[in-house]
């Protein structure tokens, strides 16, 4: 099945039929640390088939709107981003459970990311946003416009889930890919590096996303499957008014990028 789809994929990427491919792969492990003081740390692995082209996280003027993030080639869209609306968007593939994926949606995720980071008001546009037609997904949402403020919004293909979150850690692992006794595991796994630092530093959480000797190669953090395999690594951590995005790429010999807002 996996052959399958990953032929299919070249195919529609030469037809450029884009609404039919968009994030099928994109799929993620994201985990959230608040720093205090309004200052936080999430990290985000892309897992995705190694065919599909990233453009580097770099900094665009949209609509008027300064946004940071890595592109899509394919779609455009992105699936982690900040913008100067002081706002970073993380999206993850699936609600709350696997879905059976349509031929064809309206909108890719990937643009309802940027929607969000370039709205004035991002909870009145998830409140008011018709999600209809568009794949399930899993976004986290952090504004700092006045207080930090984190929230979780799952669209489960009928219906939105929406609600703010206690600043707290927290781990996320898309239901796409993960069961949830994987899911369980890597709760266990997030805990586990919790009790052992107490002091959240952006090094040592990149560390905990590289690692591959958790479980199995295929549900590690970092992980790799026939055609799926962990692809990149981005953290974002702002500190106090710098918010500085840190990019790993895996199919570029682990090829290092920050960038700053």
């Amino acid at each position: 099945m996996l052959s399958f789809i990953a032929i299919n994929s070249i195919k529609l990427i030469k037809n450029k039929v884009y609404h039919k491919l968009v994030v099928i792969y994109c799929m993620c492990t994201v985990t959230y640390l608040p720093l205090g003081k309004n200052d936080f740390i999430l990290t985000s692995n892309r897992d995705e088939t190694p065919l599909r082209k990233t453009i580097h996280p770099k900094k665009y003027r949209e609509n008027g709107v300064e946004l940071m993030y890595p592109k899509d080639e394919l779609a455009g869209g992105t699936w982690i981003g900040t913008s100067n609306k002081n706002r970073l968007v993380c999206l993850l593939n699936g609600g709350f459970t696997n879905h059976k994926r349509k031929s064809s949606y309206k909108m890719s995720r990937g643009i309802i990311v940027k929607k969000i980071l370039s709205v004035d008001d991002a909870i009145a546009f998830i409140r008011d946003f018709n999600f209809n037609a568009i794949e399930p997904f899993t976004l986290i949402l952090v504004d700092w416009n006045i207080t930090l403020r984190t929230y979780e919004l799952v669209w489960d293909g009928n219906q939105k889930h929406f609600r703010q979150l206690l600043q707290e850690p927290q781990i996320w692992s898309s239901s796409t890919l993960y069961t949830e006794e994987m899911k369980q595991d890597r709760q266990d796994w997030f805990k586990n590096w919790l009790s052992k630092n107490k002091e959240y530093q952006q090094k040592d959480i990149l560390a905990f996303h590289l690692q591959e000797n958790l479980g199995t190669p295929q549900t590690s953090i970092k992980m790799k499957r026939s055609f799926v395999e962990t692809v990149s690594i981005t953290s974002v951590k702002k500190a106090v008014s710098e918010v500085k995005m840190e990019y790993l790429d895996f199919k570029k010999a682990q090829k290092k990028l920050r960038v700053q807002m």
